[in-house]
């Protein structure tokens, strides 16, 4: 469960810092040692090194005015380093706010090891066989937009610059192979479920003045059961997907505490669509593993609003299950039904196909082309048709809280068999339409549908884009009682009406 609290950094549009260049200095052939990335030591600035020296420079990440960036030992960001061609670089670089990183030098076709505060620096060395200016920067996706990228100077003779460029960078770390692909992984043997019970949807508020309401809420990352046979490693809010669905009313202030696991390889963080200022809270709740923040927002309006990660790659966090909701009940509420549900569509991308066996990774290429492998309901497949189903009575009148997480695709929410009575569109509770078939719910939109249930049977909750079933889409409603032939009867041949 969740306590009532909340935290944002800002949602950086990343500036590169100006900062003065590192000299590197020379220093004997011998390798680096590996420091602790909470003490890395930068090296003195000193003269333009001997063609052919050796130079040791120490590095770690962190944060600064709101990016994230690579830090020299006196805290520069993103530090310019020299060298001279025919020089040997040695870097020893480690992880300052926990979060998992490399460096790269790709038009030097080198690549460091992954790291973090739980795997501890590691050391890259590499010559520099050629003359200019050279880009680096971290590759996990959005740690360069958000920061993370500097420039290496190399001087030398004007013919010693090399026209060609290496199409792909290679690793070359001290100690270690470099990379290679591989096949798909087994499935995680640790996974566990990461389904959010469609029920859990907080009681009504009822008749009461603005208070203040404080929620607390858990990022973590786990290996999480996605079909059958088929595993992969969620980003998530409280160890489900969607994440906790908040209720508050207008005029309510809310406090919010976002936490990180010390566990985390990510920076993560929340932007809820119901907070004014802040970018949602975006810009002030970007937490570190093992650090939490607050924030507080006032709920303005009411309807039903998104709450997503908002640390770049912000699709990737999304799409890895970083969603949620949050109701803001107008002062009078909504009007009473007999069950409420919630659920929440996301697309997710992986390297290989839907059906493939083992340990799914999330694939970059695939989400910038909006190219889903699936589509789920509350996180998985089979999420609301075997873990868990939706039930109702006849006569019952229930409503459903349905949100698109996304990052990418339209919803076309639908209910086989059913006629939304009202819909309260893009989550508006102060426009209400009547008699709905099929309602359009966007990448980080909202809806509230309303139906009386006259007739048993199972029903089919689904994106009315139905190729979609085939990769995962699907939720199933019971309705149990008597049937009224008046509503519904199927005939024989001989015009007999049967049940």
């Amino acid at each position: 469960m969740f306590a009532r609290v909340f935290a944002p950094i800002p949602l950086a549009i990343v500036v590169l810092l100006s900062a003065g260049p590192l000299t590197i200095a020379s220093i004997g052939a011998t390798a680096a040692t590996a420091r602790t990335a909470a003490t890395p030591v930068a090296a003195k600035a000193a003269a333009p090194a001997a063609k052919g020296a050796v130079h040791k420079i120490a590095l770690k990440t962190g944060m600064a005015d709101g990016k994230m960036v690579f830090l020299d030992g006196h805290g520069q960001a993103n530090p310019p380093l020299r060298a001279n061609v025919g020089d040997t670089l040695e870097i020893t670089i480690g992880s300052g706010e926990g979060a998992e990183h490399d460096i790269v030098f790709p038009e030097l076709n080198v690549q460091s090891q992954k790291f973090s505060a739980a795997s501890g620096p590691t050391v890259l060395r590499f010559t520099v066989a050629q003359a200019g200016k050279f880009t680096y920067y971290c590759s996990v996706p959005g740690h360069r937009q958000i920061g993370m990228e500097g420039t290496l100077e190399v001087s030398g003779p004007a013919g010693a610059a090399v026209a060609a460029r290496p199409s792909a960078p290679n690793t070359a770390v001290l100690g270690a192979a470099a990379a290679s692909a591989k096949p798909i992984a087994a499935a995680a043997a640790d996974a566990v479920s990461i389904v959010m019970d469609p029920t859990q949807v907080p009681k009504a508020i009822g008749n009461r003045p603005p208070q203040l309401v404080k929620y607390s809420i858990e990022t973590a990352e786990l290996n999480g059961k996605l079909d059958d046979g088929t595993t992969f490693t969620y980003w998530t809010f409280n160890k489900k997907v969607p994440g906790p669905m908040l209720r508050v009313k207008q005029g309510d202030t809310v406090e919010l505490t976002l936490s990180n696991l010390k566990s985390s390889r990510m920076v993560h963080s929340i932007d809820l669509h119901a907070v004014t200022g802040g970018h949602g809270g975006g810009a002030d709740t970007q937490v570190a593993p093992g650090e939490s923040k607050t924030v507080r927002f006032k709920a303005l309006n009411p309807g039903l609003y998104v709450y997503h990660c908002a640390t770049p790659s912000v699709p990737h966090h999304i799409s890895a299950g970083m969603y949620g909701m949050i109701l803001v009940e107008p002062p009078q509420g909504l009007p009473k039904v007999d069950r409420e549900f919630y659920v929440m569509q996301g697309d997710l991308y992986t390297s290989h196909a839907k059906g493939t066996k083992g340990h799914q990774e999330f694939n970059n290429e695939r989400a910038d082309d909006e190219l889903p492998t699936y589509y789920t309901f509350n996180g998985a497949v089979g999420a609301l048709t075997k873990e868990f189903k939706l039930a109702a009575k006849v006569g019952e009148t229930v409503r459903v809280y349905f949100g698109v997480g996304g990052p990418n695709k339209v919803s076309s929410f639908h209910a086989i068999g059913e006629i939304f009575d009202k819909v309260y569109s893009e989550g508006s509770i102060s426009s209400v339409r009547h008699d709905v078939q099929t309602t359009l719910v966007p990448p980080g939109g909202a809806t509230i549908v309303d139906f009386k249930l006259n007739y048993p049977g199972k029903y089919l909750l689904v994106d009315h884009a139905l190729s979609r079933a085939g990769k995962g889409l699907g939720a199933a409603l019971e309705v149990t009682g008597p049937a009224d032939g008046t509503v519904y009867q199927a005939m024989d041949p001989h015009g007999a009406g049967s049940h």
